[in-house]
């Protein structure tokens, strides 16, 4: 099994502004060193609903979790607790009681950092030689490919997500969520929605499942299983 890379030291952005003030958030930075074999068994709860390889599940319920970058595991976990990300049955699970401080999330999403991801996740509709598939390319290039990147690789430092090897029928659930205002992003993602039509989100959405993942970041097979739940 090869283990993705991942910083020693995991940045935590926290915002303490409240929504009745007008001010300007503060942002305190803390780091931490995380542990994997902590991870490991911290992941053991977060492995009944994610599965043990992390890969999530075709119907966009559960998103593939494995290989994505560090800090946007931790914002997404961290935006859930805080509520700023409304997630329901995420919420008991993020608690300090559930999963721990903060340096048991950070034990736990570097741990994820370590495992391959699904070889066969699920791709859009449209396969590669179709119309829609090239004008969703063209509209990637065009929006997307400045912060995510032009392979979908995204950007741990910015917390930007990767997007190689998602399902597709994740990120479109997410995208709905987004349009009927039921999830915050950052303005830059909520005016691109606003931009572009439903159409032709889910054509971007489809190329970017198309997207190849490094053949070191795969699992072998989908038949691999994480030989730390068996």
């Amino acid at each position: 099994m090869k283990i993705t890379c991942y910083s020693c030291l995991i940045a935590i952005v926290l915002s303490l502004s409240t929504a009745a003030t007008a001010v300007e958030p503060i942002r305190v930075v803390l780091e931490f060193v995380p542990d994997i074999d902590n991870g490991r068994r911290s992941f053991d709860i977060c492995a009944r609903c994610h599965l043990p390889e992390a890969w999530g599940n075709y119907d966009g319920t559960y998103p593939q979790l494995a290989g994505q970058h560090v800090n946007v595991l931790m914002k997404q976990l961290l935006d859930i607790r805080s509520g700023r990300r409304v997630n329901p049955s995420m919420q008991p699970f993020v608690q300090e009681r559930t999963i721990g401080g903060y340096q048991n999330i950070s034990d736990v999403v570097a741990y994820i950092s370590t495992l391959p991801m699904n070889p066969a996740h699920r791709r859009g509709p449209w396969p590669p030689e179709s119309a829609e598939y090239r004008e969703g390319s063209e509209l990637y290039s065009r929006h997307c490919a400045s912060c995510h990147g032009p392979d979908g690789e995204g950007n741990n430092e910015l917390s930007y997500p990767r997007l190689q090897g998602q399902h597709y029928s994740y990120m479109s659930r997410q995208a709905r969520l987004v349009r009927n205002n039921m999830r915050q992003v950052k303005p830059s993602m909520a005016a691109l929605l606003v931009a572009l039509s439903a159409e032709e989100f889910d054509k971007v959405l489809n190329y970017v499942s198309y997207l190849p993942v490094p053949q070191a970041d795969l699992a072998p097979s989908t038949a691999w299983r994480n030989p730390d739940f068996q």
